[in-house]
């Protein structure tokens, strides 16, 4: 759309302020937040939330869950090799027995309660919004992201993923944008996210977020990012033929470094005013295809 910078555009931008992904040892490449093949566990959180989710499952629900599935899988041994036919040919005829009744009701109570109380904390830091420093509004569309950043002049810019003839040296297959989120580093960050079409789904799992973005309604959520960096998404919500390609790239820096960002993505992104109906070519390919496609 008009209000795009564009892959040169965009990839000038961070290279002004020596943010792009290059072999040489830049922020990207020191950085990067992404799954790895065969990786067992959550992927390496950047901020309190998901500190939180993480702790949640290795410190919680993995050794109760471990607990159970032994326990369970001991008393089925044990019932196949002793009370098999051949090894219990007359087999018991108690109906009632108070203790396991007493222990299987009141046992699963105590695991209950012991997950309720961390979860409920949990749950109280995703849900209350702490007081934000700056306000960012991500908006869904088929297939693509849009942000705006109402606390720093009101500029607006799309984010679209980059193609692989597109993508520089570094620069992850299917995640890499042309256009990242860019955040300063230890601030708490309100995201407000919506959609102008169908659902989608704003999800970065290094922040421990996932928000639906729904047409209509505005959902909001936060984040604080303690590490500089750059973080992957993406949209986690069915939402036509193309949703596989609606990736989300946060690159965090520092305060200083962000607010040179802020001066040169407002001469930039605010040098070509947006217009109801343009679309560059990139954005008409896209929905070409998805139409082609359906």
């Amino acid at each position: 759309m008009g209000r795009r910078l564009g892959v040169a555009g965009g990839a000038a931008l961070m290279a002004g302020l020596g943010l792009a992904a290059a072999t040489g040892g830049g922020l990207a490449q020191e950085t990067v937040n992404l799954p790895s093949n065969y990786q067992l566990g959550l992927q390496d959180a950047a901020t309190p939330v998901m500190e939180g989710i993480t702790w949640m499952h290795d410190s919680v629900l993995l050794p109760i869950i471990t607990v159970i599935t032994l326990l369970v899988l001991g008393l089925l041994v044990i019932v196949m090799v002793r009370f098999n036919a051949r090894s219990n040919p007359t087999p018991s005829r108690t109906t009632h027995n108070t203790t396991v009744e007493v222990l299987w009701t009141v046992v699963p109570i105590v695991i209950l309660i012991a997950i309720a109380i961390p979860s409920f904390k949990l749950l109280y830091l995703q849900r209350v919004l702490p007081e934000a420093d700056m306000t960012i509004k991500a908006v869904g569309h088929q297939w693509y992201w849009s942000y705006e950043y109402p606390d720093h002049g009101e500029f607006t810019f799309d984010s679209l993923m980059l193609e692989d003839d597109e993508r520089g040296a570094g620069q992850p297959r299917l995640f890499a944008v042309d256009n990242p989120v860019v955040v300063p580093q230890g601030q708490v960050i309100r995201v407000q996210v919506t959609a102008d079409d169908v659902i989608h789904d704003w999800a970065v799992p290094a922040f421990g977020l996932k928000m639906d973005a729904i047409p209509g309604r505005l959902n909001e959520t936060w984040f604080k990012a303690d590490k500089a960096g750059t973080y992957y998404g993406m949209c986690s919500e069915l939402c036509g033929v193309r949703h596989a390609y609606m990736p989300i790239e946060v690159r965090v820096l520092a305060e200083a470094e962000f607010d040179r960002w802020v001066e040169q993505a407002q001469a930039e992104f605010a040098a070509v005013p947006h217009r109801e109906g343009d679309g560059d070519r990139r954005t008409a390919a896209v929905n070409e295809a998805g139409r082609q496609a359906n």
